[in-house]
């Protein structure tokens, strides 16, 4: 069951959310009192139409005409000169918002607020048929409007402005550190696994409990290509089906996050020996704290996928999910070779730059196959470039979203974060698929007993290989692949240290299990001497 969802996530690997060109903006309100009590509201322009002031300093302070009782389609809903030189804020519909800016502009307004019921969405009116409406126009959510009369009274002067995002976020600092805390934590167990694999060769009965135990996938060139190939086509298929895939995607998701928050915490738990009490059930001793353990597991992946769109707090859970499930992957599934890691990481970063990059010249709009099925089929209207880490929450239409990502809330403080909850994103295949790589050298270690050289080596390259991402993120201001800088750092870096041990045909073609040159076991000394004797030992 492992397996098939495991297949069925390939296809997700590749994927980082696109970030949303979202024109969002700050209505600073002033009341009347003394000292004057201020407040900051989200607003939603169109930068086609007008450009704001990108600091307070800059803008221009108006007087707020409150007219939400009237749509403003026609002028003669509003008395001759109650809009003259002021802000005036009047509701949406019946009309659309240029002919709305019309009408507030032959009155003498300077400044168009329209209050929206329904969720903000982008102002997409076409601004070449009114070449002549030139006042600031935004949308803004109506109950801001009331909570504006309630907190500063009736009279209250507004200034729009929209200051640029901050080009770094401290939001990822604590990507970047779960990224790497998995990948490290990943490769470790994976390590551990393979020791204890080493050690039941020494006696048969041990053996052959842990063959009972071994949930291991191997990997060989063959079912690389046969997984990159899957990957393709499950992505074409969410490009085309997306809105009934998703929902496919959520369920196993769902499935296969509980089954590895089980898996790992099973691990921790079986090193505690208090509470080992049993029950007899169906022919098996089971132990009752696994019993809670299974039940607890699959309440936190039901209560995320009756929450997950709490964006206030069901980010956390789908972390704590998500790491689990890169966990359990990366501990799981095994590269036999560096020759397996070489195929798999090349395919797939040619996976991610295609879809990336290349489907925009095939597409009938022109947009990334990719960026389409990380955004929805209700992002489409959007302009996205690239695949990396900002997105609006509530800017995209309320649609599923698909559950492949680590995300945490940005923290400093903006528009997007006055709006909305805007995240930091990272896919989790860019933690998996680097992270086979990191945990086929832990276990190289461990067969050769190499004092974790290789294992430190491709971790330190994957954090640099992160950090390389988030400059060139900063530098370019636009979306990475991070796949682009993390597989040529971590394959580079274990090539060359593989080289420089004098290992590199033996690390391509994979360690034998049977080369316990430094594994001293009882009963096992003859087998030690016979193996110490072969060459390459180190």
């Amino acid at each position: 069951m492992m397996r098939a969802a495991g297949l069925l996530w390939a296809a997700l690997w590749g994927l980082l959310l696109p970030p949303v060109t979202a024109d969002e903006g700050i209505l600073h309100a002033s009341g009347s009192g003394v000292p004057p009590v201020t407040k900051d509201y989200c607003i939603i322009y169109n930068s086609n139409w007008i450009s704001l002031p990108k600091s307070l300093d800059n803008a221009t302070s108006r007087t707020l005409e409150n007219l939400t009782s009237t749509v403003l389609c026609s002028s003669s809903e509003v008395p001759s000169g109650l809009m003259k030189d002021k802000a005036v804020v009047v509701m949406r519909g019946n009309c659309t918002f240029l002919e709305k800016a019309r009408i507030a502009q032959s009155l003498g307004a300077k400044m168009l607020l329209i209050a929206s019921k329904p969720r903000l969405s982008p102002l997409s009116d076409n601004k070449t048929d009114f070449e002549d409406v030139t006042l600031p126009v935004a949308l803004i959510r109506y109950n801001d409007i009331v909570d504006m009369q309630l907190m500063l009274g009736n009279e209250v002067n507004v200034t729009l402005y929209s200051p640029p995002l901050p080009e770094f976020d401290c939001s990822m600092v604590v990507i970047f550190l779960i990224a790497v805390f998995t990948v490290a934590l990943g490769g470790y167990w994976s390590g551990v696994a393979e020791l204890e694999n080493l050690k039941a060769i020494a006696s048969p009965g041990e053996r052959e409990t842990r063959r009972k135990k071994e949930e291991n996938v191997t990997f060989t060139p063959v079912t690389v290509i046969l997984f990159v190939v899957i990957c393709c086509v499950m992505l074409v298929l969410l490009y085309f089906f997306y809105k009934w895939l998703v929902y496919v995607i959520i369920s196993v998701f769902c499935l296969a996050s509980a089954m590895s928050l089980y898996n790992c915490l099973a691990a921790l738990i079986g090193e505690i020996p208090f509470g080992q009490c049993r029950i007899a059930c169906c022919n098996k001793n089971i132990e009752v704290r696994l019993i809670f353990l299974a039940v607890f597991c699959i309440a936190a992946a039901v209560v995320w996928a009756v929450f997950r769109n709490e964006d206030r707090w069901a980010w956390i859970l789908q972390d704590v999910l998500g790491v689990a499930f890169c966990l359990n992957f990366i501990k799981t599934l095994k590269m036999p070779n560096f020759k397996s890691c070489v195929i798999l990481l090349g395919l797939l970063l040619l996976y991610d730059v295609f879809f990336v990059f290349i489907t925009p010249f095939i597409t009938k709009n022109g947009a990334s196959i990719m960026v389409e099925v990380a955004a929805g089929p209700f992002g489409n209207s959007e302009k996205n470039d690239g695949n990396l880490v900002e997105v609006p929450t509530e800017r995209s239409a309320p649609h599923e979203k698909l559950p492949v990502v680590i995300r945490v809330p940005r923290l400093e403080y903006s528009a997007s974060t006055l709006c909305d909850m805007p995240f930091s994103l990272l896919g989790f295949g860019d933690i998996i698929v680097p992270g086979l790589l990191v945990a086929y050298c832990r276990r190289f270690d461990v067969q050769t007993s190499s004092s974790s050289v290789y294992y430190i080596s491709c971790t330190i390259a994957y954090a640099i290989g992160m950090v390389l991402t988030f400059i060139v993120l900063a530098l370019m201001k636009m979306g990475q692949p991070a796949l682009l800088y993390l597989v040529p750092c971590t394959l580079i870096t274990s090539s060359l240290v593989a080289w420089r041990r004098k290992e590199m045909k033996k690390f391509w073609k994979g360690s034998s299990y049977q080369m316990m040159e430094h594994l001293d076991y009882p009963g096992n000394e003859e087998s030690t001497v016979s193996a110490s004797e072969q060459p390459g030992g180190q």
